[in-house]
């Protein structure tokens, strides 16, 4: 069999088995990117899958890079749509560590570069659990960075109908405006810093200040009914008060007259001696004031003593109230009390208390029977007694009635005239 042969079997048998391997394929044959591209990233031992839900995949396809850090860490495996959204699975490395609520979106490596697919953590930084095998990234954690064609759409918007073109005449008018006034202009830009300043300062107390007239409008629209009222009776009050101008004029010219003469009578008096005097009051008033309520709770008692008034409002529930008192007045029971520590309570503590004082040995003395001595009949009776000689002041003179001897009315002379 010459060369020629097989190299004809060999081209029959090889297309053969490239039919089989098609119809084998099926419709399953996407292109080169329906099969997993040796080499790369997340097709290793150990990789596992996750899905994200994508609001869009731009030109994004299987087995497109898996970035986390400017890193290839995995690669996408499978692409779908359900329901309007993109569902897409991708394979990471087993070393692959990501919070459970990271977030994923489309970029694009250069200007001109290739899209691939980026994860990071939350944005906030509130970093929950660990991402694992089959965890689902939602919607609202995905999204797509501007690609290069949106870029360049927004910029030419910009250029052509966004007023672009008016940027010259109004650096031309500002230009116009200022020429001659950088000085003024520096001052105003210097005082408005300032008060920006100032204001930024002032920040908590201009809020504290805000919500203050929130709460006070919080109140006033609680209140609508009760201003209303005053408000309808506000006419009624201004009506009166115009009825008392007269006499409100009067008072306050009175007060005036008050004041001066005030004025007069701290000129007359010394100024220096008033201010003393008030000085010297203060602390009088000052107790008076400390005293205040117990002076009013004392008042209430002795109107209603022995009881309290609130006891009274408590004791008594009608018009009349019946009061028994039993009081022992006994000695001992004085001397225990009200006569406790003086000499009366001794006393009648005593056995004088139950028998009576003891009587004064002088009391019943008979003046008769004292020893009297006798004056000089020849003695002056005005003379002053002589003491030194042991006269008696308190004696009675000759011509006293009462007075011992022949002269006088004493017992003696009673005696002697009796038989007459």
């Amino acid at each position: 069999m010459s060369d020629r042969t097989h190299r004809s079997r060999a081209l029959a048998a090889g297309a053969l088995g490239g039919i089989v391997l098609l119809t084998g394929a099926g419709c399953a044959w996407d292109g080169l990117n329906s099969l997993p591209l040796p080499g790369a990233q997340g097709n290793g031992d150990g990789a596992y899958e996750i899905t994200i839900e994508m609001p869009n995949v731009t030109t994004i396809t299987r087995n497109s890079p898996v970035r986390v850090n400017d890193v290839n860490v995995g690669s996408i495996t499978a692409m779908r749509v359900e329901d309007y959204t993109a569902i897409v699975t991708v394979s990471l490395n087993e070393d692959v560590r990501l919070p459970a609520n990271a977030h994923a979106k489309i970029g694009q490596t250069s200007l001109l570069g290739s899209q691939h697919l980026e994860l990071f953590p939350p944005p906030d930084g509130d970093e929950q659990g660990t991402l694992s095998a089959g965890d689902v990234i939602p919607l609202e954690r995905a999204g797509v960075y501007p690609t290069t064609e949106q870029t360049l759409s927004a910029l030419s918007v910009v250029l052509t109908d966004g007023g672009l073109a008016q940027f010259e005449t109004i650096a031309k008018e500002f230009n116009t405006a200022l020429d001659g006034r950088e000085l003024d202009t520096r001052e105003v830009i210097n005082q408005l810093e300032t008060t920006v300043s100032g204001l930024d300062d002032q920040r908590a107390d201009i809020i504290a200040a805000m919500e203050g007239l929130d709460r006070l409008a919080r109140q006033i629209d609680e209140q609508n009914d009760t201003l209303a009222r005053a408000l309808a009776q506000m006419p009624e009050a201004v009506s009166l008060v115009n009825g008392q101008k007269q006499q409100l004029t009067t008072a306050l010219v009175s007060l005036g007259d008050f004041g001066n003469k005030a004025n007069q009578i701290i000129d007359a008096g010394g100024g220096q001696d008033l201010v003393d005097n008030l000085r010297d009051i203060t602390p009088v008033l000052e107790g008076l004031a400390n005293a205040g309520r117990d002076m009013t709770r004392v008042m209430s008692s002795l109107i209603t003593f022995p009881f309290p008034q609130a006891g009274i409002d408590n004791f008594l529930r009608g018009d009349y109230a019946n009061l028994y008192i039993h009081a022992d007045a006994t000695m001992p029971r004085l001397a225990e009390s009200l006569l406790l520590g003086t000499e009366f309570g001794n006393r009648m503590a005593g056995v004088e208390g139950y028998l009576g004082l003891a009587p004064n040995p002088l009391a019943s003395a008979d003046p008769f029977s004292l020893d009297i001595p006798r004056p000089d009949p020849q003695a002056d009776p005005y003379a002053a007694p002589d003491l030194a000689a042991g006269g008696d002041p308190a004696a009675p003179g000759p011509d006293d009635p009462a007075a011992p001897g022949p002269g006088g009315g004493g017992p003696d002379a009673a005696t002697e005239e009796a038989p007459r």
